[in-house]
């Protein structure tokens, strides 16, 4: 399931300027996320297709739809232990079930109510939700909001093997479009084709505060 990819520039263009927006690979059946680790755990996971070895069960891993704020992430694929990028395909409704679960790593009254009642609710879901800056390629901080998902437990598991559609090594292609960043190319610079993703559960939207998509 190779990588759909397109210039920046000419993303840049159609991307929301600001707002919360999850923006992703995606088609009917399937939702792109990246993640980056150490050689030993990436290339485990990309050759066999589902995540064992090293990798473990016992910690929080997140995943990210966002191409560049993975790159701002990794550096990359620079930095220590995150040298090799993987993506990850996961199946739509398996990420939409994520979604539905996430629970803001922060109180957020408008959703929650009270500090009491949005820790009971965390004490319950094995996914965390955050809302970050975005990056431009250069690591730049975005108006527009990125998201990433934190996984632990059952939801960990199931996604470890059993959600997982498919899985690449995406390393390769991270330091051949690093080279444009470096010398100044970014009118050379390719990157996965990302659109606006909106969940099909109302609820949902409202619970994570996606803003309509432009």
């Amino acid at each position: 399931m190779p990588l759909i990819t397109e210039s920046y520039a000419a993303q840049h263009a159609r991307w929301p300027a600001t707002g919360r927006h999850i923006l992703a690979q995606h088609d009917e059946r399937s939702v792109v996320v990246y993640q980056a680790y150490a050689p030993r755990i990436g290339r485990f996971a990309a050759e066999h297709r589902f995540f064992g070895g090293d990798f473990k069960l016992t910690r929080m891993s997140w995943i990210k739809p966002n191409f560049l704020w993975m790159m701002y992430r990794c550096g990359w694929a620079t930095k220590t232990d995150q040298e090799t990028v993987l993506a990850v395909w996961l199946r739509r409704e398996a990420f939409e079930s994520v979604l539905a679960q996430a629970v803001h790593s922060k109180h957020v009254p408008e959703v929650y109510g009270s500090h009491e009642a949005w820790r009971e609710q965390g004490a319950r879901s094995d996914v965390r939700l955050q809302w970050d800056p975005d990056h431009s390629p250069t690591g730049a901080p975005q108006q527009r909001r990125a998201i990433q998902l934190g996984l632990q437990g059952e939801t960990l598991r199931r996604y470890a093997k059993e959600w997982i559609l498919d899985i690449e090594d995406i390393t390769p292609f991270v330091r051949e479009q690093r080279e444009h960043i470096v010398n100044h190319r970014l009118g050379e610079l390719i990157t996965p084709r990302e659109t606006v993703f909106q969940p099909g559960d109302e609820a949902t939207v409202r619970r994570l505060g996606l803003d309509a998509p432009s």
